[in-house]
């Protein structure tokens, strides 16, 4: 935007009398794209309009004239509200423009040129007030260049001959094709006359591969169509041929050369935070290297940027903080910043196309808070390129960045410090400050280094009242968390001796044991670093199959006790701090014996499968089956098993149920 302040002072019978006229145009905002025109306006047009009004009509016109929305469907504009821009977009081409001939070096181009407007309403929240405030916008396309219509063809005209010679073949500069190969290609037509001799009439289309190109120039192709007639006297079979030269004046090689190569092209536009660019491959495919801003477009780079391609172009999105956009310059409330893109010819180190885009971004640069403190975000700008951000400071050289890095520096400081000037006005307060480079501290060797200044300001109403209600009430009870829910994972797995520091993985199931060889069980609480909360083995068992509910089962740890009744007892072993054992109460570890189940003294199956049920307890509430493990009180009655046999038991529902892999027993050792 360009905005114009004009102060006007005159004297009255009452006073002086003092009239502020402010007018704010778009210079810019203006992007080209898919045969769009899309024109950004910003909603908040500072001075004008600010975050205090309330937009009460908006309007699309052309040449002054409002259009109602019919009117707007049936052209196909479209005018939308974002955040921070009014955006509208109109196609290029639509009747209420006009198209415009130009010959920049004796070439024909093309320029569009249409005249949108935009009306608003909006009224100050403070006041009953309405500004009604019109732009109108003369919008033209660059300069496009416009291919006239060409056949792109070859036409070859051979003839007269008399009735009793045929064309048999014709040599290309890649083979030799038959007159019926010819005929399927469709290049070839012959016409005959009424006294019975003919022509032979060959269209060969540029695209084929008989057909010679090269590039002498980036926007020039060379087409060559070297060929030979092969053609036969009847009834004598008598061969003869014509190499036929062809170009103005009929001589050796048929040569068309003309301007048919489509560069790659490129387009972009902007949304608040974003440059989207779609780059189109034209008519050699990808034969092109990209430059974004200082870097080349590599496959990680491209990943970084979104990068997305098929076979006729491809698209990028950068945001506008990235490193290879440039900043041009910046105000409180937005930033210029810029892409520059290029494609070039490697071989021939052509440059093919060398396209830049720049647009506005809403970006707060100052902000002023109501405790009198200022922050302020200055930032490194293409037109003073050695700047280092971090040695920006404030009036006071000792007040410095808060943060800083290749781009940007970030100040916060109190209105009452660091050399910040306080103006009065009638009704409100200006403090202002300024961002520079000590160029005390360093010596440039540039002698045309250009200055920086950043100006910083805040506005306080000083006639304006603000109350802040405070109140307090006894604290009644003390704070306490709610109870909450969760998952928790328990494990269990099968270490390879007693030491508890290898163990079988999945891969390894099943595993082989001998007869009565221990087997070393741990079972562990995952995923919780609490040492309020402690894991108890309330159950575990055998089984021959893998269901846990099956039947035989063999009692190994019952009532979070060994199975006394069992003639091998199962063990339980101590679990110590190490540097895998963080909390030993989330672990528990047991060893038994391997055993077969047998019926009639014949063994039933060479496999078990152990399981357990696990309860995790709160190591504060020592009461059931979280008294400990094997500490419940002598009072409960535990449950009467046969000598020597295993019973089934069941389990609560409460429980975590964690079961082993296969183990195979062996009736002779492993070696």
């Amino acid at each position: 935007m360009s905005v114009v302040k004009v102060g006007t002072y005159y004297a009255t019978p009452h006073g002086l009398k003092i009239v502020d006229l402010t007018a704010a145009c778009p210079t810019g905002g203006v992007a080209f794209a898919d045969g769009m025109i899309s024109w950004n306006i910003p909603r908040y047009i500072t001075p004008l309009l600010d975050g205090r009004v309330k937009i009460l009509e908006m309007h699309m016109g052309i040449n002054g004239q409002r259009l109602d929305k019919a009117q707007m469907v049936s052209r196909g504009y479209t005018m939308s509200s974002k955040q921070y821009h009014i955006v509208i977009e109109l196609p290029i081409g639509s009747p209420d423009g006009y198209f415009k001939s130009h010959a920049p070096d004796y070439q024909y181009h093309l320029t569009y040129t249409v005249e949108p407007m935009l009306e608003l309403l909006w009224t100050a929240k403070d006041s009953q007030s309405d500004t009604r405030y019109k732009v109108f916008f003369p919008i033209t396309t660059p300069l496009m260049l416009w291919y006239p219509e060409i056949e792109r063809m070859f036409k070859v005209w051979f003839g007269t001959l008399l009735h009793d010679v045929n064309l048999v073949n014709i040599t290309f500069s890649n083979g030799v094709l038959s007159v019926a190969e010819c005929n399927e290609k469709g290049f070839l037509q012959e016409q005959k006359y009424s006294n019975g001799s003919k022509i032979y009439v060959l269209q060969v289309p540029f695209s084929d591969d008989v057909v010679l190109k090269h590039n002498p120039e980036p926007l020039v192709t060379g087409y060559f169509l070297p060929l030979t007639y092969g053609f036969m006297v009847e009834p004598e079979q008598t061969p003869f041929s014509y190499s036929l030269a062809v170009d103005s004046s009929l001589n050796d090689v048929a040569k068309v050369t003309m301007r048919s190569l489509v560069l790659p092209s490129v387009f972009g536009t902007c949304d608040d935070s974003t440059f989207s660019i779609t780059v189109e491959y034209g008519s050699r495919g990808r034969n092109f290297e990209t430059m974004i801003g200082t870097q080349m477009l590599t496959p990680e780079l491209g990943e970084a940027y979104g990068l997305t391609e098929n076979g006729t172009h491809f698209s990028v999105s950068l945001p506008y903080t990235a490193m290879d956009i440039a900043f041009e310059l910046f105000d409180s409330f937005y930033v210029k910043a810029r892409l520059d893109l290029l494609l070039w010819e490697p071989n021939n180190n052509w440059s093919l196309n060398d396209f830049s885009l720049a647009c506005n971004f809403p970006l707060t640069t100052t902000k002023c808070y109501s405790n009198g403190t200022m922050t302020a975000l200055s930032m490194k700008v293409q037109s003073v390129p050695n700047l280092v951000p971090g040695q920006l400071t404030l009036r006071e050289k000792s007040c410095k960045p808060t943060f800083s890095d290749d781009r940007f520096a970030y100040f916060s400081f109190n209105v009452n410090s660091c050399g910040t000037s306080r103006v009065f006005f009638e009704n409100y307060l200006l403090y202002e400050n300024e961002i520079s480079l000590d160029y005390s501290a360093k010596a440039y060797t540039s002698p045309v280094e250009p200055e920086f200044r950043h100006t910083v300001s805040c506005y306080y109403m000083v006639n304006d009242t603000k109350t802040l209600t405070f109140d307090y009430k006894p604290v009644v009870n003390e704070p306490t968390a709610e109870i909450g829910t969760g998952q928790l994972m328990v494990q269990m797995r099968l270490a390879l001796d007693e030491s508890y520091e290898l163990f079988y993985q999945t891969q390894d199931y099943p595993v082989q044991k001998n007869l009565r060889q221990p087997l070393y069980f741990e079972v562990v609480l995952l995923q919780s670093g609490n040492p309020q909360l402690e894991l108890i083995l309330d159950n575990c068992w055998a089984t021959l199959q893998e269901e846990r509910t099956s039947l035989p089962r063999w009692d190994i740890i019952v009532d979070s006790c060994e199975n006394l009744e069992d003639r091998y007892v199962t063990i339980f072993h101590p679990v110590g701090s190490d540097s895998r054992v963080v909390v030993p109460s989330h672990f528990k570890r047991f060893s038994m014996k391997m055993f077969s189940f047998v019926k009639d003294e014949k063994v039933l199956k060479d496999q078990i499968y152990v399981h357990c049920d696990a309860v995790i307890c709160d190591s504060n509430a020592r009461a059931g089956v979280c008294s400990g493990q094997c500490r419940r009180s002598t009072g409960v009655e535990k449950p009467f098993h046969a000598k020597g046999q295993r019973v089934q038991r069941s389990a609560t529902s409460s429980q975590w149920q964690i079961s082993s892999g296969p183990i195979l027993f062996t009736a002779e050792p492993l070696t």
